[in-house]
């Protein structure tokens, strides 16, 4: 893992973006400490996994019954 200063990362901006698109991760650092992770959105990124909630998420019974109140409020009634 690879720390910069902050004028280092302005001025080799797109050094460091080609570097963490290989997978390295770059620490910004400011005044010596680190303030920020510059990382591949790329390596992050995961499929889609089917079925992941099933079971977990439960839709009520009524649904698709909407109130009056409701109705009225969106045909512009009180």
């Amino acid at each position: 893992m690879k720390t910069v200063n902050m004028h280092e990362a302005k001025t080799q901006l797109s050094q460091l973006v080609e570097r963490a698109l290989t997978g390295e991760t770059i620490l910004i650092a400011r005044a010596g400490v680190p303030v920020v992770r510059l990382i591949s959105v790329r390596e992050n990124l995961q499929g889609r996994k089917p079925g992941l909630l099933k079971g977990q998420i439960r839709i009520a019974p009524d649904f698709d019954q909407t109130p009056p109140e409701v109705l009225a409020s969106f045909e512009g009634g009180s």
